[in-house]
């Protein structure tokens, strides 16, 4: 569904942005609910999906399935459902209903994840936790004619997500490139260096704590060029570079790669002002959690039905897509890009999960292959 979503709601941002027509609540800027939709809707479905998948492989917790399941999807259609429909329910109906997706999943799996061995993902709760509480204070700003607080919400609301990112895609990443290195005979995986991902996490949160407070641009910066150095160490670690002929394993790394460019922009922006502040947010969101999002997407699709681990070849065009689709975006501020190179990037972006979709929907309500490789 969340695949679905994608181009539905590109061709109603993209119209918008051009002029063609407006999203549904006028006097709320263009950019704030661009943001909350692709947030809230678009990323909300992708990362509720892929974590239901690995938990019950990777923490040993009861698989979310039959009504519970069912709840959660129709918890995310009711909100997209309220979002779109707002102008004509009542004033908090939308916000309330948009918001019941996260504390449903929050209960769902805390009584698994208190019980699991593995005390570490005990810290996926807060992060659902964090998002509740963006998507409430977006809503809150909306309904108080509060932009700024609304535009803050949602920088809490990313923040949440890098968390979760840098948590879990750094544990990911390490071990399927162990696993791809053991594989063609060519090593072992990088050992886990504990004080350096709690440096990495670390960085993101203090990144993120003088962010949102407003702190001076040089904190902000120092801390954004800091979060850049650590998560630059740790990718170099794992040796992504070793694997470039394995595209599961390439893109989750080509999505690191662009969580850093993101830091480093994100530095440039505050110390320098060279470059404007939404160059960053698109590094992350279009390019790291575009092209983590394609990987994992593609392979929980392919090894949780039973199938071999191999890459269609209309994924290995999403994939590069996916990657133009963030060059293009980054550069639309170049004089003279702007407004068809978003379009372009719009297109690309939306055209990755278009090829998804049309890849992976049968398999996905087929039944699963009899035996796995």
């Amino acid at each position: 569904m969340g695949a679905l979503y994608a181009p539905l709601l590109l061709a109603a941002w993209l119209g918008a942005y051009l002029g063609a027509w407006s999203l549904p609540i006028d006097e709320v800027p263009l950019r704030l609910q661009h943001g909350h939709e692709f947030i809230f809707g678009f990323s909300a479905a992708i990362i509720t999906g892929i974590v239901l998948t690995a938990l019950p492989s990777w923490a040993a917790t009861e698989e979310i399935r039959g009504r519970r399941l069912i709840l959660l999807v129709a918890l995310w259609l009711a909100g997209r459902i309220a979002f779109w429909a707002a102008p004509w329910l009542p004033a908090l109906l939308p916000a309330i209903v948009d918001c019941l997706l996260f504390p449903a999943l929050f209960l769902m799996l805390t009584p698994q994840l208190l019980e699991a061995r593995n005390r570490l993902y005990l810290l996926l709760l807060p992060i659902l936790a964090a998002l509740f509480a963006a998507n409430l204070l977006y809503h809150h700003g909306v309904f108080t004619d509060n932009p700024a607080q609304a535009g803050r919400a949602l920088h809490l609301a990313l923040y949440a997500l890098i968390v979760l990112y840098v948590l879990k895609g750094g544990v990911l990443a390490p071990i399927f490139t162990g696993n791809a290195l053991r594989e063609k005979g060519r090593g072992d995986q990088a050992p886990f260096n504990m004080l350096l991902d709690t440096l990495a996490v670390a960085a993101v949160l203090l990144l993120a704590a003088l962010d949102l407070a407003a702190a001076p641009a040089a904190w902000i910066g120092g801390s954004a060029l800091a979060c850049a150095l650590f998560h630059g160490w740790r990718c170099a670690r794992w040796q992504g570079w070793r694997v470039a002929d394995v595209p599961l394993v390439l893109v989750m790394h080509l999505g690191f790669a662009w969580l850093i460019v993101a830091f480093v922009l994100k530095a440039v922006a505050e110390l320098t002002g060279l470059v404007a502040e939404g160059v960053w947010v698109h590094a992350f969101t279009v390019g790291s959690l575009g092209m983590m999002m394609l990987g994992l997407m593609t392979r929980v699709s392919l090894r949780h039905t039973g199938r071999p681990l191999v890459v269609p070849r209309p994924m290995l065009a999403a994939f590069a897509l996916m990657f133009g689709a963030t060059v293009l975006r980054l550069a639309s501020g170049v004089p003279g890009l702007g407004h068809l190179a978003i379009g372009l990037a719009a297109l690309l972006w939306a055209s990755c999960f278009v090829l998804y979709f049309r890849e992976f929907w049968k398999v996905l309500i087929a039944p699963s292959a009899p035996h796995r490789p």
